[in-house]
């Protein structure tokens, strides 16, 4: 029993004694790669390593300690774990836990570890090997189709044209490798249609379409992947076949319509651009309006030029050089004289003759000539074939001798679009100075006001109220002088005519006198010389800027990038941008403005230029020009009416008295018009006090009072007003024997007063007539003229202190029934004595005379129903007849007619012979 028990614990020994050599021999840590490159496929679960994995432990042989018991990835998330497929070899695995997308994660990046067993089963004193990096690619499968980003792809094209690129159809999918998420071509499934695809998705036409035929064109599009896995669900395409487009302004009226006196107008409310879908990198228009046909260049203050300087505060003291022709301005007589709307004197050179102002009309001298002002009007014509521009022409040639004896000169030219001032201070010593000026507006054939304000060494020149400085000045040098006389010479200039003659075979030159040259071919008006101070330049603008013109004044609502420039005619504006939407916004917003209350009445017409760049100069716009006009209606012209009493009679003693009778004591100046003006569209803001009675916004140039039948006699008789109080309104009075004319731009109210404060005075000794007159007014320089209104001044006869008042109006009535016809102008011949005095026997006279009155009126009511017989006699003859009747001449007695039966019967009859018969009254009373 013992022998047997022996051999086993031998045999546990030695195990024992083994397992103790064992655990002594795991002395090394396994080892693998660095690093590792993995592919693995979406629909597989292994991944394949390159290199392939392996550990090696230099404990092997030896069991435990030799061997590999396993793989540890590191990595939280990793969808990947790793296997031992052979402990002694080391060689691993690494799989996926489950399915791997690419399209979720293509790539994934962790570490592994290897271990060995230990020192036995238990994997006791188990060692680690170093961490490698593992990089897996989940390779993709083809599983996704293309998908079209739209169901339906629409576009439009024009008729006739031929698209490189039409639209273009586009397809994702959702395969992560670019071999099978990029979509490789594209096909149109529908046949015959004239349109190809390429594998980009363009579509494009392959021949001009037409829009007379089938205006909408559908086709079905489907797309490939480069794997060849077609679309889930095609695409439909639509393309609309437009008509020929044809970019323009669309939206506005040829004809536009302008009320007088309603502010500012939109010329173009509605317009908008039509590029036809093209790109657009730049647009710039110019809206034109074209007034040189109206009066002078456009519309103005319709005042005269001599009001107008008042209004607008000008100073005094100018000299008309071309007046209307008369007896004393008489070197305009041979000038041709045109009609013009504004009533204005237009003067036409053509081109070989000018005219000579007479010396004593020249300015007044006492004063150097260098401070002066030249200011007129000019439609330069040019000269006539190959004379035009060639050679300069002289518009005002002037020698001035000045205070001190000297003399100084200058010259106003023009020569093709230049205007040039040559000045020469002093004849004697200094040399000329020649300012140029280069202009269109000098050869443009229209109207422009011109004004050139010398002090010297400046000259400033005013076109239309905008100033220019000169663009050259020219130091001339010595040049010969011109003859020390006075002279101003218009429309050319006098140059020495010189005459070569030999003397002892000497040829010698001699100046046997002047000849005028240099000769203005064009029109000319409103020239006028003044020395002393120049007018400023707010003057200057008051009296010859424009009243109407083009405006933009919407500048808050200014789109971005926009650009607006008036010009200073206000006949010009530009716009520039670059949107196409913005752009037709603001051109929306151009207005036109004539501020004047009665403008001028016609046709303007409007341009608007356009020119359309773009981003390449491929396909670029072309925009036709827009033409129209705009029609500025009639205004309702202002009916100016005078009212007042017919007649007025006054005591012999008013008419002798210091002050006169007047004749309009209760005259009343009336102005309206069929529509109201708005209140802050006034012609000129600093007129104050411009209202009529009835509302209306009025003012008077000029009124005008005449004498009807034999003119006055200015040794007895005499018109009156006064004249401190007319001056200080800023009139003017002209009194002659025919008329009294009372000048200048005044409200109503002012023109009433003066005009009721004018009468009518007769000295002591005068024969006293009954005076008629008649008065009438106008305004804006004769535009519009009033009524005439007519008034009769007649005497109070046989008044005097002690008469009783029931005679007064006896009397009275009288000169009322012998009231004559407006058309029956004239006098009536009374008798001066200054009353007349009732002698003591007054009655018995009276009761004498009874018996011979009634024969007197017995043979009147005979002498009545013999005219009443005479069918058909005209008022003339009844006066005629009444004026050759001998016996009513010689009569001495009064006739006294009933006032009823007067009316009653032939009031025509007594109302002629009762006037002649009281013209003798006074001498019945005397006697």
């Amino acid at each position: 029993m013992l022998q047997r028990d022996l051999p086993l614990s031998v045999l546990l020994i030695s195990a024992l004694l083994y397992c103790a050599a064992s655990n002594k021999g795991n002395k090394h840590k396994p080892w693998i790669e660095a690093q590792y490159q993995g592919i693995i496929m979406e629909n597989d679960h292994t991944v394949l390593l390159n290199p392939p994995l392996f550990a090696l432990d230099k404990d092997a042989p030896l069991r435990y300690a030799g061997e590999i018991c396993g793989f540890r990835i590191h990595g939280s998330g990793t969808p990947f774990e790793a296997v031992v497929l052979d402990r002694t070899t080391g060689e691993g695995l690494i799989r996926a836990k489950g399915p791997v997308d690419c399209e979720a994660q293509r790539e994934h990046t962790f570490t592994i570890q290897a271990h060995d067993c230990g020192e036995g089963p238990d994997g006791v004193n188990s060692k680690k090997s170093h961490k490698a990096t593992v990089h897996v690619r989940v390779n993709d499968v083809n599983e996704f189709a293309p998908v079209f980003g739209e169901r339906v792809f629409r576009a439009s094209v024009t008729e006739g044209r031929m698209y490189e690129k039409v639209l273009r159809v586009q397809a994702w999918d959702q395969d992560c490798s670019p071999q099978y998420s990029q979509v490789c071509f594209y096909q149109i499934l529908t046949p015959n249609v004239p349109f190809t695809i390429d594998n980009d998705g363009y579509i494009k036409n392959t021949q001009p379409l037409q829009a007379s035929g089938e205006k909408l064109i559908r086709f079905t599009v489907t797309a490939y992947d480069c794997g060849k896995k077609r679309a889930v669900e095609d695409a439909e395409v639509e393309i609309q076949v437009k008509p020929t487009c044809k970019p323009s302004w669309k939206g506005w009226n040829k004809r536009i319509e302008y009320v007088p006196g309603s502010g500012s107008l939109a010329l173009f409310p509605n317009i908008h651009l039509e590029t036809c879908d093209e790109p657009v990198g730049n647009i710039q228009a110019t809206v034109e309006i074209q007034t040189s046909h109206i009066a002078k260049g456009c519309d103005r203050d319709n005042y005269s030029e001599k009001a107008l300087r008042k209004l607008c505060g000008a100073a005094p003291g100018d000299v008309d050089l071309l007046p209307s022709p008369s007896l004393v301005h008489n070197w305009t007589h041979s000038l041709p004289v045109q009609d013009t709307q504004d009533s204005s004197l237009v003067f036409w050179f053509n081109g070989s003759q000018s005219v000579e102002v007479a010396p004593g009309h020249l300015p007044a001298g006492g004063r150097t000539a260098d401070h002066l002002t030249l200011s007129f009007w000019l439609k330069h014509a040019g000269g006539s074939g190959g004379r035009a521009g060639k050679e300069e022409e002289v518009l005002l040639c002037n020698t001035v001798q000045n205070g001190d004896g000297s003399f100084s000169h200058y010259t106003l030219a023009v020569h093709g679009c230049r205007i040039s001032f040559l000045y020469w201070s002093l004849l004697e010593s200094a040399r000329p100075v020649k300012f140029l000026w280069k202009l269109e507006q000098v050869c443009d054939v229209e109207w422009h006001h011109y004004a050139l304000s010398l002090e010297f060494p400046t000259v400033s020149l005013y076109v239309d109220g905008v100033t220019y400085d000169p663009a050259l000045i020219h130091d001339n040098g010595a040049l010969p002088p011109p003859r020390r006389q006075a002279r101003l010479m218009i429309g050319g200039c006098w140059a020495e005519e010189k005459l070569s003659v030999k003397v002892d075979d000497n040829e010698t030159t001699r100046v046997i006198g002047t000849v005028p040259g240099r000769f203005l071919r064009g029109y000319m008006s409103g020239l006028t010389l003044r020395l002393g101070p120049v007018d400023s330049r707010e003057v200057i603008e008051c009296l010859y800027s424009c009243k109407e013109g083009l405006q933009f004044t919407d500048f808050d609502s200014l789109g971005k990038g926009m650009k607006v420039h008036v010009n200073p005619a206000q006949s010009q504006l530009s716009l520039e941008g670059d949107d196409a939407h913005s752009f037709s916004r603001a051109l929306q917003h151009v207005e036109y403005l004539n501020s004047l209350q009665f403008p001028t009445p016609g046709v303007r017409p409007l341009k608007l230029q356009t020119i359309v760049k773009c981003p390449s100069d491929e396909g670029c716009l072309t925009v036709p020009d827009l033409e129209g006009y705009l029609v500025v209606l009639q205004p309702d012209a202002p009916q100016v009416q005078l009212s007042g009493s017919p007649r007025s009679a006054h005591p012999i003693s008013d008419f002798q008295g210091p002050l006169g009778v007047p004749i309009f004591p209760d005259l009343k100046i009336t102005c309206s018009v069929s529509h109201p003006i708005s209140s802050n569209k006034q012609e000129r803001a600093p007129r104050a006090d411009m209202q009529s009675p009835d509302g209306i916004e009025c003012s008077l140039e000029k009124c005008e009072v005449g004498v009807v039948g034999e003119d006055l006699n200015m040794e007895y008789e005499s018109l009156s007003v006064d004249v401190s109080s007319t001056w200080q309104r800023g009139l003017e009075m002209e009194n002659s024997s025919r008329s009294l004319k009372i000048t200048g731009v005044q409200s109503v109210a002012v023109y009433e007063d003066i005009l009721r404060s004018l009468t009518y005075r007769t000295v002591v000794r005068a024969t006293l007539y009954a005076r008629k007159f008649h008065v009438s007014c106008s305004e804006m320089n004769g535009r519009y003229i009033s009524n005439q209104l007519y008034t009769e001044v007649d005497v109070l006869h046989g008044i005097h202190a002690g008469s009783p008042n029931h005679v007064l109006s006896a009397q009275q009535f009288v000169h009322n029934a012998q009231q004559a016809p407006a058309e029956l102008s004239g006098h009536t011949l009374a008798t001066t004595n200054p009353g007349s005095v009732f002698p003591g026997v007054a009655m018995v006279i009276i009761i004498a005379c009874i018996g011979f009155l009634a024969l007197i009126v017995t043979l009147g009511l005979s002498r009545i129903h013999s005219v009443q017989q005479r069918d058909g006699v005209e008022e003339p003859e009844l006066e005629a007849a009444t004026q050759r009747d001998t016996f009513w001449e010689d009569s001495a007695m009064t006739i006294t007619v009933n006032p009823m039966e007067s009316l009653q019967s032939r009031g025509l009859v007594s109302a002629q012979k009762e006037p002649v018969s009281e013209q003798r009254e006074p001498n019945e009373e005397s006697g």
